[in-house]
């Protein structure tokens, strides 16, 4: 998967897909900031996926948007938020049973999340 905007440093350890939900009402800021000469920052609305590719150290802050501020809410290791990615055999086949249900992915709290 291709970042337009500020790729991952070409000296770093092979990417990974990553995946983030906003499961609130309000709106967040995600931000990597633990990985030298990498900046990553995005803006994620309630409700919205955010899929990404990370190195394994990365670690995903999320900030929740208050009026005129943000607040760190939560600190994520983006190994947790991994996801496999489809190859196009795969994508070519018929789907697995396993593959049509909802895969869950957990919050630093332990809660899960559908997505």
């Amino acid at each position: 998967m291709a970042q337009v905007f500020d790729p991952i440093p070409g000296n770093s350890d092979i990417p990974m897909l990553c995946c983030y939900v906003n499961a609130t009402s309000q709106i967040q800021i995600a931000r990597i900031t633990n990985i030298a000469n990498w900046y990553f920052e995005r803006v994620v609305f309630p409700g919205q996926r955010l899929v990404f590719e990370a190195v394994p150290d990365a670690l995903l802050e999320i900030h929740t948007g208050m009026m005129a501020s943000a607040i760190l809410s939560d600190t994520i290791s983006c190994q947790t938020l991994q996801v496999e990615e489809e190859t196009e055999s795969e994508s070519t086949a018929s789907p697995k049973p396993e593959a049509t249900a909802p895969h869950k992915i957990s919050q630093s709290n332990g809660e899960p999340i559908a997505v």
